[in-house]
């Protein structure tokens, strides 16, 4: 069961003690306008985040709110029109950033439909196996070990590697899309949206394999969710999201128990009670 790790509702929202893994200042995004002329609004606003060593962040906020821009600005995938992101201290949004780091091994993406993002026609064993070789995370010759391991640390039997992706459950091709990240041994996954097309059984059991891994690895977790009920029993801090800007941000307590914006009381009060569900024992076909 996953256990509520929201920090006290009286702690300060301070800056931490010591540096951030990650952190944003300033970040704004405008997407080009459709039409000559269109003024487009900005998807994201001068948003200021950061992410310590080990943490769970909850962004949340209903869709076309800008988290997703947020979270693809902060992974790399997006450059923002203004700001600057910064991982382990070291600038990593900036035009010339894309050269000198381009691909920042320890930031991974989960992304909401694993189905789409896995090769239909390649096994599970043989996707994970190319990005060992291609890459090289692992010494030549021993690949097929750590896929066994990658499949073990998601709760995945080792027959899972000779399946193609169809031959799994919605569940099943989650946890493969997280071996795939854990695959480059990330400081920080941003996973987004990973569990709404799913069950809600089958939710609880993907957000305790997170909260199993964070533990286990040391993991920073970035998690990006419009379901209030999601966020409350995994992450230690939120930021809540509306129209491109931040409009509330502290520890998971404090904003949920006592929120202080308008929009994130209409947020809770939409909350789904899915308590029964996240005490759910896991199963194996999930």
């Amino acid at each position: 069961m996953i256990q509520n790790r929201g920090e006290h509702a009286g702690a300060a929202q301070a800056a931490p003690a010591e540096p951030p893994l990650l952190e944003c200042s300033g970040l704004s995004k405008t997407y080009p306008a459709a039409r000559r002329g269109e003024i487009q609004p900005p998807a994201l606003s001068d948003a200021t985040v950061y992410v310590r060593r080990g943490e769970c962040l909850g962004v949340v906020g209903e869709s076309g709110s800008g988290k997703t821009t947020l979270a693809s600005c902060l992974a790399g995938l997006l450059l923002p029109s203004a700001g600057t992101v910064s991982y382990d201290g070291q600038t990593i949004s900036a035009p010339d950033a894309r050269r000198r780091f381009p691909r920042v091994r320890g930031i991974q993406v989960v992304f909401q439909d694993p189905a789409s993002s896995l090769n239909p026609l390649r096994s599970v064993g043989s996707v994970l196996r190319e990005i060992i070789r291609v890459h090289d995370l692992r010494p030549k010759g021993s690949a097929q070990a750590r896929v066994d391991e990658l499949l073990g640390l998601v709760g995945l039997d080792r027959a899972a590697a000779a399946r193609r992706p169809r031959r799994l459950s919605g569940g099943q091709q989650q946890r493969v899309a997280i071996a795939r990240a854990l695959a480059f041994e990330p400081r920080l996954i941003i996973a987004d949206e990973i569990v709404s097309a799913l069950d809600a059984s089958v939710q609880a059991q993907i957000l305790n394999l997170l909260a199993d891994l964070r533990e286990q690895l040391g993991l920073a977790i970035i998690l990006v969710t419009h379901d209030m009920s999601v966020a409350r029993h995994l992450c230690d801090r939120i930021i809540v999201m509306q129209a491109g800007q931040i409009v509330e941000a502290g520890p998971a307590e404090a904003v949920l128990l006592s929120p202080r914006h308008h929009y994130t009381r209409e947020l809770l009060r939409a909350v789904p009670r899915l308590a029964a569900a996240f005490a759910a024992p896991p199963g194996p076909g999930a």
